[in-house]
C-alpha cells in the first residue's frame, strides 16, 4: 500500500480496490483539460477527482465544475485543493448507484452545457461508459481516462478482435477519437499497463438511428452474447422467436443466414434492429 503526504498535513493511502491511480504533472494536466473540449460555458461533471490534479485546470476553463468521489478519505485533500475556486464543488457518491442526470440537473440547473470528465478505475470502465451513454443524453462529450487496450476497443472495426457491444455502442452515440496516450509511468502508483485519454463527442445527427435504441443495445448485447455461435443462434437465445422468424428477420435486413455478430457494421445492425422491432410485436 502506497502512502503518500499533503499539503493539508495527513497522510493518503492508496486504494487498489478503487483503481486508484493519479496524475500529478501540472504540464500533462493543463494538456488533458485542453483535449476535454472544456470551455467558459460548459458545466463539467467530473467522475473521480482524486487529489483535485484534473479538477483544478478544468475549474480554469469551465464555467462550475462538480466532483463525484466514492472515496470520503479524500475530501480533507479535496478541499485544501479547491478552496481558491467558487466554481468547483465535490459531491460523494459511487457513480454507479448515483442518478447522473439528477446530479447534473441540481448542480448546474436544467439546460446547461454539459460536459463529462472522468478518470476510472480500469474494472469498472464498461459499466460507468454504458451508463454514462444510456443514463446522461444531455452530455455533448465525455472524456476519460482508460486502459489503452479498451481505448484499442472503442476504435474498433468489424472483424477486428476487439470489436463488440462497447465499442458499438460508443460509436453509435458519439464521434470517438484516441486524443492521447498516457504511459503508466506517468502515474503514482504507476498502474501495470499504459492508458488512453479518449474523448467522446456526442452526435448531433446519427448515421444510422432507429426507432427503439434500448431494442438496439438488446440486441447488441444479445448478438454478441456467444461469440462462437452464428448470429441466428443468439438471436433465438436473446428474443422471443424460433429460427425461422430469425431467419426472416436476418433477410430482411440483408444479412446471410451463417454469419456472426462481429463481422457486422453498425449500420447492419441497426437494419437488423429495425426488422425485430417489426417481428416482435406479431410473436
Amino acid at each position: 500500500m502506497k502512502h503518500k503526504k499533503h499539503s493539508y498535513g495527513g497522510e493518503f493511502h492508496h486504494k487498489h480496490s478503487l483503481g486508484q491511480n493519479f496524475i500529478e504533472d501540472e504540464t500533462l494536466l493543463e494538456q488533458l483539460a485542453d483535449l476535454s473540449l472544456v470551455t467558459k460555458d460548459d458545466c463539467v461533471l467530473e467522475i473521480g477527482p482524486g487529489f483535485g490534479a484534473l479538477t483544478k485546470p478544468l475549474a480554469r476553463r469551465a464555467k462550475q465544475v462538480v466532483s463525484l468521489e466514492i472515496d470520503e478519505t479524500l475530501f480533507p485533500i479535496l478541499n485544501v485543493a479547491l478552496e481558491r475556486f467558487d466554481n468547483a464543488h465535490v459531491v460523494q457518491g459511487d457513480v454507479m448507484k448515483t442518478d447522473l442526470h439528477a446530479l447534473a440537473e441540481a448542480s448546474f440547473g436544467e439546460g446547461c452545457s454539459l460536459r463529462v470528465a472522468a478518470n476510472l478505475p480500469y474494472y469498472i470502465t464498461t459499466d460507468v461508459l454504458t451508463k454514462l451513454l444510456m443514463t446522461l443524453p444531455e452530455a455533448k462529450s465525455i472524456a476519460v481516462m482508460i486502459q489503452k487496450e479498451v481505448g484499442d476497443k472503442l476504435l474498433s472495426q468489424p472483424g477486428d478482435e476487439g470489436y463488440g457491444p462497447l465499442a458499438i455502442m460508443c460509436q453509435y452515440f458519439c464521434e470517438v477519437r484516441r486524443a492521447l496516450d498516457v504511459p503508466a509511468a506517468c502515474f503514482t502508483p504507476p498502474p501495470k499497463v499504459d492508458s488512453s485519454f479518449m474523448v467522446l463527442e456526442r452526435r448531433k445527427d446519427k448515421p444510422y438511428a432507429v426507432a427503439d435504441e434500448a431494442l438496439l443495445m438488446r440486441l447488441i448485447r444479445g448478438a454478441f452474447a456467444m461469440r462462437r455461435k452464428t448470429l441466428i443462434n443468439n438471436l433465438i437465445a436473446c428474443f422471443p422467436m424460433d429460427r425461422l422468424q430469425a431467419a426472416a428477420a436476418m433477410e430482411a435486413a440483408g444479412l446471410d443466414a451463417q454469419c456472426r455478430a462481429e463481422a457486422l457494421s453498425i449500420g447492419q445492425l441497426c437494419s437488423l434492429c429495425e426488422q425485430i422491432g417489426r417481428l416482435l410485436p406479431a410473436i
